[in-house]
């Protein structure tokens, strides 16, 4: 049996999942394709109960072994690339791309997919963990996929991708990008000085980090340049606490 290290490496997260019967149908299709890490976030149902162990069939394990978290952050705990799947268009500065074109860049480092709830998908604050949104093509008749259905359709596209025999096809850039923690705290450190100069006011600053978020993300910097960029706050911060009196303010006698 060929080993295919690059699924291995690909979360399958899913956003609070309320049916078992989807829950049993992707840990199914995941083994079909070759794909383990299962990762439920506060999940509304029960991924052990008879309705999902039926639908799973021989893929028993993925659920036994699925992760339970409570948060998306705490499942993209590791993640270097992190891809959101959309179910409808909402108002994005970030294009929505088909399996095809996306998926082949979650082949290299520790990657993660994630899919939102059934029936709302994923909220902003949840969609800007993403540095890429996948949007599977249908008939504009009856454009709506199930969950389990739009699961299968991307594992089925990973597959795929490592059958191919062109290497170049697969986005190999370099393994050593940002994990999210990394990017997520460097973003609080950013959010605070940011603050603390008056850049940002507190009422408004969650919309504008939202967009220099989405601007890091489309980046993909690596932890060196995240190290990099933390220093340049620091240095700053040190120079705002260290800084001399300006001129002629102190009294002169």
């Amino acid at each position: 049996m060929n080993d295919r290290p690059h699924l291995s490496a690909i979360k399958i997260v899913l956003v609070e999942p309320s049916g078992p019967l989807n829950v049993g149908s992707i840990a199914r299709i995941m083994k079909n394709m070759g794909l383990s890490q299962l990762v439920l976030v506060n999940p509304q149902c029960d991924r052990q109960s008879p309705e999902a162990r039926q639908m799973a069939v021989h893929a028993q394990e993925i659920l036994t072994c699925a992760q339970v978290v409570e948060s998306l952050p705490e499942a993209l705990q590791g993640c270097q690339k992190v891809a959101a799947t959309m179910g409808r268009t909402i108002s994005l500065p970030t294009a929505l791309e088909t399996p095809h074109t996306l998926l082949p860049w979650l082949l290299s480092g520790e990657s993660a997919l994630v899919f939102g709830r059934e029936d709302r998908g994923l909220t902003n604050d949840e969609l800007n963990l993403a540095q890429r949104f996948v949007q599977i093509p249908s008939h504009p008749i009856y454009p709506s996929l199930n969950l389990a259905q739009s699961v299968a359709i991307c594992c089925y596209e990973l597959y795929r991708c490592t059958l191919e025999t062109q290497t170049e096809k697969i986005d190999h850039q370099g393994s050593d990008l940002a994990s999210r923690q990394v990017l997520e705290a460097y973003y609080d450190h950013l959010e605070s000085l940011l603050l603390q100069i008056g850049y940002l006011y507190p009422h408004t600053a969650h919309r504008r980090m939202e967009k220099l978020k989405r601007f890091y993300n489309r980046a993909y910097p690596t932890e060196p340049e995240v190290a990099m960029l933390r220093g340049i706050l620091s240095q700053v911060e040190w120079a705002i606490a260290n800084r001399s009196p300006s001129k002629g303010s102190s009294g002169d006698t």
